[in-house]
């Protein structure tokens, strides 16, 4: 289930950025070194005492002078509604201003936890700071901090992890297979899910932006359980104007994070664009199964080399996605929509495919002695034993001599001999050495 959210709310210059990413700290590291594997994130996994919350940064929330106060409101007033706790950052060096003000009297009116953080405060003597000008903004005691130098953050995270509302229990069976439906704004979500669902249950609309919540259909089919969601359309950040179009693009990264299949929705008048690679590229780094969906194919003029020409500039385009398979639909006139769950099917149970131990270690052994592993000068890569470590994206663990041996083209290498023999369709594979430990490196 999605993971609590906290948001970094206040006025420009007060640190929230320099919060944000004093907490995530090394968990902002990109998985990926890749084209088209997003790197601004609005929001990012965090971690303290065990519990795990997903932390937004609304700095990007910060507007012109002119309209300054009524839009910071705006943001508080949206931190209110998608957030489960809501961190307000003051600037203790400067004090209190009207603008804290404002957005004080919006937090007030919530029923969700706020700390209030004061921050740039160096020395922690009451009697020297002025962050006791912050309790009259009545939201409880100003927790003295400096972001930058990291100092007393651990106290505020441990008043934070407090707040945090138990994870709720999953609403669904076991066995429902949670599908989100991603893309850019305008590209057909809705209406493939309507095609779908076989009834207008989402609005559809040529407006961009339509789509601000991430709704969750349940559905049956042939004795199936299911679980559609429709995401608000993701635009690159400086197209996006409106706060409440930020926070969308939080909700539809949620509906990714809890989903087993993305269905990622393509253009065909438009073919793939930077966007599109952003936004998939999220749901591969979280390992996500995938189905490359293109949508409009209605409206392309086609001749016998049409689909073989679109199909290789999407392979070309999205490299990282050579596992995952396409289908060219029409959701307004329902042209191969029936093929989109028979092929959720496949990919899911592709996901979630385990390989016997033994198997496995044999299909390592056949593979390294084809092509024996890479090493250095001194040494050579030596893989002992593999094991599976989990599915959904398939794990798997390589307990070797020298981990740092194992070079990129190797493992990518080993991936494909899982990907020949097994099929695994539709789904990232993860692959990590670690060292033997306790025996001899032979």
């Amino acid at each position: 289930m999605p993971k609590p959210i906290v948001a970094i709310v206040g006025r420009p210059n007060v640190g929230k950025s320099m919060l944000f990413n004093r907490i995530v700290g090394s968990r902002i590291a990109i998985v990926e070194d890749m084209p088209g594997v997003t790197r601004d994130r609005l929001y990012q996994d965090a971690e303290w005492q065990g519990r795990e919350f997903t932390l937004v940064d609304t700095g990007g929330l910060d507007f012109a002078e002119d309209v300054i106060t009524s839009q910071i409101r705006k943001q508080a007033e949206l931190a209110m509604r998608e957030a489960d706790a809501i961190i307000f950052v003051v600037d203790a060096r400067a004090g209190l201003t009207t603008t804290d003000e404002e957005v004080a009297k919006v937090l007030r009116l919530t029923d969700k936890p706020v700390l209030l953080a004061a921050n740039k405060v160096e020395q922690f003597d009451l009697a020297k700071i002025p962050y006791y000008d912050f309790y009259r903004l009545g939201l409880g005691d100003p927790i003295p901090i400096s972001a930058a130098e990291g100092l007393n953050t651990g106290d505020l995270l441990d008043e934070l992890v407090k707040l945090l509302p138990e994870q709720e229990e999953d609403p669904y069976p076991p066995d429902t297979i949670r599908i989100a439906v991603i893309g850019r704004p305008n590209v057909g979500k809705s209406s493939l899910v309507n095609a779908i669902l076989g009834e207008e249950r989402v609005i559809v609309s040529n407006i961009p932006g339509t789509t601000r919540d991430a709704i969750d259909s349940p559905f049956e089919r042939n004795g199936k359980s299911y679980v559609i969601v429709d995401t608000a359309g993701m635009r690159r950040r400086n197209r996006i104007d409106l706060p409440a179009e930020r926070y969308s693009v939080v909700r539809a990264l949620r509906a990714i994070d809890r989903c087993d299949v993305a269905l990622m929705l393509l253009d065909a008048t438009e073919g793939v664009t930077e966007q599109d690679k952003r936004i998939v590229g999220y749901a591969h780094e979280k390992g996500k199964a995938i189905i490359l969906v293109v949508n409009k194919w209605d409206l392309i003029e086609k001749d016998d080399k049409t689909m073989n020409k679109f199909e290789k500039k999407i392979r070309e385009e999205l490299s990282f996605l050579s596992y995952a398979p396409t289908l060219y639909i029409s959701a307004l006139t329902k042209q191969r929509v029936p093929k989109v769950l028979e092929m959720v099917d496949f990919v899911a149970e592709q996901a979630g495919r385990r390989i016997p131990t033994a198997d496995l270690n044999n299909l390592i052994r056949e593979a390294t002695q084809a092509t024996p592993p890479p090493g250095d000068k001194h040494k050579k890569l030596k893989i002992f034993y593999a094991t599976q470590g989990g599915v959904k994206p398939p794990t798997f663990i390589l307990f070797v001599n020298e981990p740092e041996l194992m070079h990129f083209s190797y493992e990518r290498y080993l991936e494909n001999q899982l990907r020949e023999n097994y099929g695994f369709e539709g789904t990232p594979i993860r692959i990590f050495p670690r060292k033997r430990e306790g025996k001899e490196q032979q």
